[in-house]
């Protein structure tokens, strides 16, 4: 840690541990899937894109696009080597046969569970040492920052 004891009684000094924490925090969470999707030759988009759909099966490429919150041209190939690769299927809405619904295939559902498999395991582990209240604490302090982003991509 960077911050010594008496910033981090100042307020800001206590904003720049907070945002610190959350960095590295981040790079944990990150780092062991991040191996796997190079390996593949794949980018952490595609892990968002697989946990997405894995966890909204047939979610329009419009909704996965507001979720996401990125352009379709943003999309548009990493979308194209999930399916190229057999990991995403399309199919059309049975109202409306223009709109796409996305599906894991068997092995892009084996895909995604071995990248979120490490950091379900991570935040297991933290939450479990946090104890109850702690892990009260940690999901609204979550979801007072991610309050608007989760309203603006239709979840809230």
């Amino acid at each position: 840690m960077t911050t010594t004891k008496k910033t981090r009684q100042s307020g800001e000094g206590r904003l720049d541990e907070a945002w610190e924490l959350m960095h590295f925090a981040l790079r944990a969470v990150i780092a062991q899937p991040d191996e796997l999707l190079e390996a593949r030759g794949m980018s952490r988009v595609h892990h968002r894109i697989l946990f997405f759909v894995a966890r909204q099966p047939d979610i329009t490429v419009n909704q996965l696009l507001q979720v996401l919150n990125v352009s379709k041209q943003a999309l548009n190939q990493p979308l194209r080597q999930l399916y190229a690769q057999k990991l995403v299927t399309f199919t059309p809405a049975p109202t409306d046969r223009r709109q796409r619904r996305l599906v894991l295939t068997e092995t892009g559902r084996a895909l995604e569970k071995q990248l979120t498999a490490p950091q379900y395991a991570m935040f297991d582990a933290a939450l479990k040492a946090s104890g109850a209240r702690g892990e009260a604490a940690w999901r609204r302090v979550m979801r007072h920052m991610a309050d608007k982003e989760i309203k603006r991509s239709g979840r809230g």
